[in-house]
């Protein structure tokens, strides 16, 4: 029977798994599973990666804590999407957005055509979403009134990742009876199969566990070290492989918070811009084969002056990561979570999404025997090789495109760089639209209308006739685009702004549904 589960690693990977495994298996009951995270003393979260996924909202919810509280506690604000800046051209005016709603009547008829005939002029994001023009103006998702975790608009949150790991910590301990052990792995014990019987730590002899869930960060030490699980390196696909990062205290304590993940394109790379509640997180991800990290430092700090912020005393930290995966993640009785699975980069915000994603299907799937455990991870193994392989399509469509000069932007659009369903894809794309028949399972990661949102913003054109099929009729496309903008109007009007909607949780708190 699997009674025993150990989380080897902290940080936000590994108590969130913690979280989720005790409060779905009611670890704090005598019939419940036994959950143990054991951390090493002296390992810091690398703690740059600050935003979700609507996700998480569900997430937090199911691990049982009070989203007031976790605002307060974890400097939050609310994500309702990304902004790019940039990426074709490196134009003034070169911006659109990746919003977290589906387009108003996505499925029902075809937008596209209908956006390309009625509102050229307009991006596809403001034309056929509320929340384009929303996050232009810097408003909150909800009201104050509205229950916590539930939406006006879809959300995540731009969140301080080492504030998130000490919130997640305490409750889990505190309400959810997860055992936390502050220990060095000495070395691994294996039964006679190959499944590791215990770990061996230096203060707490061995610890002994039915299923091992290595959250180890980029050492991997578990699926990596001791059982040798090969890497499939991706950085011929997606070529940046180190990152600049920075905090920015804002000059106004009454500074405005963005509603959306900033990614401002550069010669070599993008610069994030995430703004929380006291500060900004900041960071240049790029490609050491193509910039130095002197110039990189450079460009970033040319950056923080130029959008408001001070560059005294600023003092980037620098990361250094391979982009690839494991080629297998769950192996005998030992599954890999968050960076020890595998890091493409900080892009869509998709390493604490496949942390929540990895954690729903073991929490949902959890094997109750060693028998059953090989079924479990045939098919976690081939549900989350099909995700990574799906991730690195949608992050690589954001390169394609581009018209930007230089050779980083030129190699990114080589053909020999893109994969190959990605490249059918586009060709299919040049005479209709992303649709749901383009991927094909039911829980995509990105689903069709986020390549939509991302082909248009980045000029691609669908060459299309109205009048095929029912649904690529003008006026039944219209009827929608019109609902969307007075839909604007009305919220625009309604919703208070990211740091009203903060400033009154932190004073009032929100209504429990």
């Amino acid at each position: 029977m699997i009674k025993r589960i150990v989380i080897v690693g902290g940080g936000s990977a590994g108590w969130l798994v913690a979280g989720m495994i005790a409060a779905e298996h009611q670890a704090s009951s005598v019939s419940g599973l036994q959950v143990t995270l054991l951390e090493a003393p002296e390992m810091a979260p690398i703690g740059v990666g600050e935003g979700t996924w609507p996700t998480m909202r569900d997430t937090l919810r199911r691990i049982g804590v009070s989203e007031a509280d976790f605002i307060r506690e974890c400097d939050a604000s609310f994500k309702q999407g990304s902004r790019f800046c940039g990426w074709v051209s490196g134009e003034v005016g070169d911006s659109y957005y990746h919003p977290f709603m589906q387009p108003h009547g996505y499925g029902d008829v075809n937008l596209v055509a209908g956006w390309q005939q009625f509102c050229p002029d307009v991006s596809f994001a403001h034309a056929v979403s509320v929340q384009a023009p929303i996050c232009d103006n810097g408003k909150a998702p909800k009201q104050a009134l509205t229950p916590e975790f539930a939406a006006v608009t879809n959300y995540g949150y731009h969140l301080d990742a080492t504030k998130l790991t000490h919130f997640l910590r305490k409750h889990c301990v505190d309400k959810l009876g997860v055992t936390h052990i502050l220990d060095q792995v000495v070395s691994v014990n294996s039964h006679a199969n190959g499944d590791i019987s215990s770990l061996k730590t230096k203060q707490n002899g061995a610890l002994e566990g039915d299923l091992f869930v290595d959250c180890t960060g980029m050492q991997s030490l578990l699926l990596g070290q001791h059982y040798g699980v090969r890497f499939l390196p991706q950085k011929h696909v997606l070529f940046n492989d180190r990152a600049l990062a920075v905090q920015v205290s804002y000059l106004d304590k009454d500074t405005p918070i963005a509603s959306y993940t900033n990614s401002t394109a550069q010669e070599s790379g993008w610069i994030w811009d995430i703004g929380l509640q006291s500060r900004r997180g900041v960071g240049y991800v790029y490609s050491g084969a193509h910039t130095s990290d002197e110039q990189a430092e450079f460009d970033l700090r040319h950056y923080v002056e130029k959008t408001g912020g001070s560059i005294e005393n600023l003092t980037p930290r620098k990361l250094s990561f391979n982009p690839g995966y494991r080629e297998k993640f769950w192996h005998k009785n030992c599954l890999a979570i968050g960076l020890s699975a595998g890091f493409i980069e900080p892009l869509e915000a998709s390493a604490l999404a496949l942390v929540e994603l990895s954690a729903t299907m073991l929490c949902e799937e959890m094997p109750v025997t060693r028998d059953a455990m090989e079924v479990a991870a045939k098919r976690f193994n081939n549900a989350f090789r099909y995700r990574w392989e799906r991730v690195i399509d949608f992050l690589k469509l954001h390169y394609v495109l581009s018209k930007r000069e230089s050779d980083y932007w030129r190699e990114n659009c080589s053909v020999e760089t893109i994969p190959d369903q990605l490249s059918e894809l586009l060709v299919l794309w040049r005479h209709q639209p992303p649709s749901r028949y383009d991927l094909t399972r039911i829980d995509e990661v990105f689903p069709s209308a986020s390549y939509q949102y991302v082909l248009y913003g980045m000029g691609f054109h669908t060459s299309q006739k109205f009048g095929t099929k029912r649904s690529d009729l003008p006026d039944l496309a219209f009827v929608h685009l019109r609902e969307t903008a007075d839909l604007t109007r009305k919220m625009l009007a309604a919703l208070p702004s990211n740091r009203e909607l903060i400033a009154h949780i932190k004073h009032h708190g929100l209504h429990k549904i």
